[in-house]
């Protein structure tokens, strides 16, 4: 397995058996018809992940806001899956820097397209369903959606830390923060990460999680309480 494929299942906290579908996910049709890969790109793959996504999220969104009626779950939802929230997603997590792209799309900006990046995240998605199954594809999800999700079913404001240290830190600082991983250690079912955040201004937090995206956040969570926001 290459390191790109490596570093791509640290964004989503799965190790794939079968790394093909990871593969065949991260795969644009720009990139399968340039190099001719017949039925390699991850068009199929999105199709399945919009489902299993669905699924997850409106289970979920059932069980988080038991007095909530059907028409308030149904905005909760798309407020979540819609193009633009994916595409925060894949670019939170990192996602984005291995999508591999035709050189024509690539000139063209389309790894900066929310479409692009929303369809990958979907794809990826479905790429753990077939690999893990529906349990493991739920567990990665919800993860992912961990800190997403609005505090109230009446309102959209959710917790989304990194969006929001990125706005004070543009407003603040005129840059956005950067995370490296310093770190990981442990066995791979039990890994911790460590995640190093860089302010604009050089001030560094570090922290740990259970997945990269958890270890970002904490360290997010320090940035933030320490620019008093």
């Amino acid at each position: 397995m290459d390191e790109q494929l490596k570093s791509a299942q640290l964004c989503i906290n799965h190790v794939f058996s079968q790394v093909k579908f990871l593969r065949c996910a991260l795969t644009h049709t720009s990139y399968a018809n340039e190099q001719e890969l017949v039925g390699e790109d991850n068009e199929r793959l999105e199709f399945l992940g919009d489902a299993v996504l669905e699924l997850v999220i409106s289970a979920e969104a059932y069980l988080r806001y038991p007095e909530v009626r059907e028409g308030q779950l149904t905005r909760v939802r798309s407020t979540l899956v819609k193009e633009k929230s994916l595409a925060g997603l894949a670019r939170d997590i990192g996602l984005d820097r291995f999508i591999r792209l035709g050189r024509g799309e690539e000139a063209q900006g389309g790894r900066e397209r929310d479409s692009l990046l929303a369809d990958a995240m979907e794809a990826v998605f479905g790429a753990v369903f077939l690999d893990g199954g529906f349990e493991v594809a739920r567990k990665v999800i919800l993860e992912a959606f961990a800190d997403r999700w609005p505090e109230s079913a009446e309102g959209p404001g959710a917790k989304d830390y990194k969006s929001r240290l990125q706005e004070v830190t543009q407003q603040l600082l005129k840059d956005r923060p950067t995370y490296v991983l310093s770190g990981s250690s442990g066995p791979e079912h039990e890994k911790v990460f460590e995640v190093t955040l860089t302010l604009p201004d050089q001030r560094i937090f570090v922290a740990e999680g259970a997945s990269m995206k958890k270890a970002e956040q904490s360290a997010t969570r320090k940035a933030l309480k320490e620019l008093k926001t």
